[in-house]
């Protein structure tokens, strides 16, 4: 009898369990993000002292660090302090930025990085059918104060229903405003959709007409035909970046790849590069500096 019992509750048991896996994985992505969305966006951080006076060059880093933590993250702070390429970077976009994770130590990475580095941060996450995975995003720090942060959930889903996000701010350098965005893409996604993927950050910057802007981060164009449909589309948009198509910023044994992008409108590069002389990752930090444009009106 024990036995019979046993059974039909192990039947009943993968009844539920085969039912839960039918479920389309876009519902349950969209049943979570209505739940956890209003905690995936955190802004914080104070500078130490005055705000910096507006220099004439700003100096601008993207880089995704995987995940770094621990020793890592300290070193990558020293980096951002020293190094002769990407250290003393006013801006700066990060991705694939941790928040409270097992495998970094339950460490909330943009605020402690931010602390470290005596800067404000913004960060967003997407929403996600693992809570393990809930707490990787994006993020922006900034010497300068951030205002109209905003979390860009990226259109479409990749593989079981996963979501991307970009952050957006406008950094307020004194009497100029310049609109940033720091974005993580979708990998394994046709370039068709990769293109309106992408276009998600130029529909939110539609609503700060007139504000030059910064766009960088990791756009994921592992294919030849997604680096062109990136430049088609940013060109297209008005944007210019400073590195070449042919410029790898990702590596993995003997294969590197162009994943990650510097784009600007309404400003000038006066320098720029990828350095590569940082390993934390498997990607390069990429890094510009940047002609300040004249001071944009204030909003009425």
């Amino acid at each position: 009898m024990k036995d019979r019992m046993s059974l039909t509750a192990v039947s009943v048991f993968l009844l539920v369990v085969s039912a839960l896996c039918l479920l389309p994985p876009a519902r349950r992505a969209r049943a979570h993000d209505g739940t956890k969305e209003p905690l995936l966006l955190e802004v914080g951080g104070e500078t130490k002292g005055k705000t910096p006076d507006v220099p004439a060059e700003l100096k601008v880093v993207s880089y995704n660090i995987r995940y770094r933590a621990g020793e890592d993250l300290k070193q990558l702070a020293r980096l951002l302090k020293e190094d002769p390429d990407i250290g003393g970077a006013q801006v700066i976009g990060l991705q694939e930025v941790d928040r409270n994770k097992r495998r970094t130590g339950n460490v909330n990475t943009a605020r402690q990085l931010a602390e470290e580095l005596g800067m404000r941060y913004a960060w967003a996450a997407p929403p996600s059918t693992d809570e393990e995975e809930e707490e990787t995003g994006v993020a922006i720090l900034s010497v300068f104060p951030l205002k109209d942060v905003t979390r860009v959930l990226l259109k479409h889903e990749g593989p079981e229903g996963r979501r991307r996000v970009a952050v957006g701010a406008t950094v307020q350098l004194g009497k100029t405003r310049v609109r940033v965005y720091s974005v993580h893409a979708e990998t394994r996604m046709p370039v068709e959709k990769k293109v309106e993927h992408w276009q998600a950050v130029l529909e939110d910057l539609r609503l700060h007409a007139g504000t030059a802007a910064i766009v960088l981060g990791d756009f994921n164009t592992i294919k030849g035909k997604d680096v062109k449909a990136a430049r088609r589309l940013f060109t297209d948009a008005g944007f210019r970046t400073p590195l070449s198509d042919d410029e790898t910023t990702w590596k993995t044994f003997v294969v590197q790849l162009k994943l990650d992008w510097l784009w600007l409108r309404g400003l000038e590069a006066r320098s720029s590069g990828i350095d590569k002389d940082v390993d934390l990752s498997d990607h390069w930090p990429l890094w510009a500096t940047i002609r300040l444009p004249a001071p944009t009106s204030a909003k009425p």
